[in-house]
């Protein structure tokens, strides 16, 4: 198995992170930006803090493609939110996502294999 210590996260493997994310958290409930915010920063420990200016305009092209929808609710008499719901539209982006990075998470698993590393680690000891 191959092991990662993270020193900082690359901004493009983020970028194209994000959307996914968003959808798979929208799949499951309504929610508002920082509540979107607060379920990544915990569902990855702490490691991963987006910004509200990261977020919104991900939000904003997600509905103009049309795979969210918005509307404001007050909830206890708080002040409004604007939450987002998944489309249709968003549920088949979220799918077609979804098999897009297992696939791409199945190479990345078959070359981080034992045996992968192990043909990796002679090919370096024969070219030292």
């Amino acid at each position: 198995m191959y092991f990662c210590f993270m020193k900082e996260l690359n901004k493009e493997l983020m970028a194209g992170s994000l959307a996914p994310m968003i959808l798979l958290i929208l799949n499951r409930q309504e929610s508002y930006g920082y509540e979107i915010i607060q379920q990544i920063t915990n569902k990855s420990g702490g490691k991963l803090n987006i910004a509200e200016g990261t977020l919104y305009p991900v939000l904003k092209k997600m509905e103009e493609k049309e795979w969210l929808k918005s509307h404001w609710k007050r909830i206890d008499g708080g002040r409004a939110r604007k939450y987002y719901v998944l489309t249709d539209k968003g549920q088949n982006e979220l799918d077609q996502q979804m098999s897009q990075w297992n696939f791409i998470n199945n190479i990345i698993d078959k070359l981080c294999s034992p045996q992968n590393a192990t043909l990796m680690k002679q090919s370096v000891i024969t070219l030292i």
